[in-house]
């Protein structure tokens, strides 16, 4: 018998025992760096589109979605499909790099949605299944055509959890590269935000490229996101990126897109890159591409093309049923409009969930792309000391008028992020934490996502909100307003 099936045969406190003692051997058993596992105490059993269901019988709207690996959801049909007609086939389903029916047919479907100019004269590296990995070969690929070694990547970013990606992250503890202002409009780095917050970014990049003295001699390539995921869910400005491709193009420095989270429609084009029109030289793709299952590959212009045979391999990169899963999803987005789709329904998510800054002053900013939102949590009550103020018109340090911010916002508030996580999780709804300080409640919800589910979604994020909020009035904040909570999904994720 199965697994799941004896859980739903027994009586409501026979799966709640189940249910614990599975979380209890799992906290015995697994390591310390387990990390959606601490703030979710759930054991799927079942899943289906939106909906997960625990072993304790209780069903949860998933927003977080394989932190956006699902893009059609759990299990969907046309994947399932896919998945059996490999198994049902014998056909081999780990081949190394041999060539093979699936692999054939993924790739081409893949080359059909890269943006233009890059399909025509594109070469694809298949890497080990996860997403750094691919990273880490992006790094290796132009360091090795350019013959030089330095890296260019930005403040916030979240590229994995190897040795050289977590070097290109926002968290690196050694540098290794050069790091770059990222523009966002509500923290912005120069205080400003907006056009001219993001022409002082581009204009930081091209004065240290240029300079002789900057102490950053010319880079082997830059790497960016076209929205930061990780870092609190910040979209790029389009003319900013367009700034950047003219940047690099101009002077020989391959540019990187880590389209890992951003790709297969999940922002409302069906890669970031593509609302801005510009074509990477290289482009690193995971979670989605997998449609569910485990695959990376990179992207790039066949002039750099230069590695000997197996100048970067794994063991793991012909996995078929993944391919073949790939294929399936890849298809389906394309097919159905489903980037179209998502830029409709974030645009109206947003829009809704932009009022809840009107009802609630800890909720400090409502961004995203497409079905890649966030909400930042904040503390309206801190000390205004800690909130650095902007000075008075007429001292010497002030911002000219023009460019004065609008407001300085409010610390971080990571304490009232994760309350308002466990708020969802208590409603059915399971959303991720992501952010600088672990403080904006991320959704990443299907591609497939109903109407009608989307606004059971609002429902269940604004009573969430609602009760985290009534609960920081009546008690106050219980640590500092920069406090790092547990190590958790907002500073390692997969």
């Amino acid at each position: 018998m199965a697994v799941t099936e004896s859980i739903a045969g027994g009586t409501p406190g026979e799966a709640r025992a189940v249910h614990e003692g599975i979380l209890r051997r799992q906290s015995a058993r697994e390591s310390s760096a387990r990390t959606y596992a601490r703030a979710l105490p759930i054991v799927p059993v079942r899943a289906r589109g939106l909906t997960i269901e625990g072993a304790d019988g209780r069903r949860y709207l998933d927003c977080l979605s394989g932190a956006g690996t699902l893009a059609l959801g759990h299990n969907h049909p046309v994947v399932l499909e896919a998945i059996r007609s490999v198994l049902d086939s014998g056909a081999p389903l780990s081949v190394l790099d041999l060539a093979t029916p699936v692999k054939d047919a993924f790739v081409t479907e893949l080359f059909r949605t890269l943006p233009p100019g890059l399909a025509d004269r594109a070469r694809v590296q298949f890497c080990g299944p996860a997403g750094t990995d691919a990273v880490e070969a992006a790094l290796k690929l132009v360091r090795a055509a350019t013959g030089r070694s330095g890296i260019l990547a930005f403040t916030g970013a979240y590229h994995g959890m190897t040795a050289g990606a977590l070097a290109a992250s926002g968290g690196a503890r050694d540098i290794q590269v050069a790091r770059l202002p990222y523009p966002q409009d509500y923290r912005c780095p120069f205080g400003v935000g907006g056009r001219p917050g993001a022409e002082f970014a581009a204009r930081w990049t091209e004065s240290l490229l240029d300079d002789p003295k900057s102490g950053v001699p010319l880079p082997a390539g830059m790497i960016l996101e076209p929205v930061q995921g990780e870092g609190g869910v910040i979209p790029a400005p389009d003319d900013w990126l367009r700034r950047m491709r003219r940047l690099t193009a101009d002077r020989s420095i391959p540019l990187i897109a880590d389209e890992v989270q951003t790709g297969v429609g999940r922002t409302g084009a069906f890669w970031a890159v593509d609302h801005s029109g510009i074509t990477p030289d290289v482009m690193v793709l995971s979670k989605a591409i997998g449609g569910s299952l485990p695959l990376a590959v990179i992207v790039y212009r066949d002039d750099l093309d230069v590695w000997q045979p197996g100048a970067h391999a794994g063991t793991f990169r012909g996995n078929q049923l993944a391919m073949a899963a790939g294929t399936a999803t890849l298809a389906y987005v394309r097919e159905n409009a489903l980037a179209e789709r998502a830029a409709l329904l974030g645009t109206r998510m947003l829009t809704q969930l932009a009022e809840l800054t009107h009802q609630f002053p800890c909720v400090g900013d409502v961004r995203g792309r497409g079905l890649m939102i966030g909400l930042e949590l904040v503390d309206p009550d801190a000390d205004p000391a800690t909130a650095r103020p902007a000075p008075p018109a007429d001292h010497p340090d002030a911002a000219p008028a023009a460019l004065a911010p609008a407001r300085t916002p409010p610390p971080a508030a990571p304490e009232l992020a994760a309350a308002v996580q466990r708020e969802c999780l208590q409603r059915g709804l399971i959303v991720e934490l992501g952010g600088r300080h672990a403080s904006v409640v991320r959704l990443l919800p299907p591609l497939t996502l109903s109407d009608e589910q989307a606004t059971a979604v609002l429902d269940r994020l604004a009573d969430a909100v609602a009760a985290a909020a009534r609960r920081h009035q009546s008690h106050g904040p219980q640590h500092g307003p920069h406090q790092q909570r547990h190590p958790g999904p907002a500073q390692h994720t997969g």
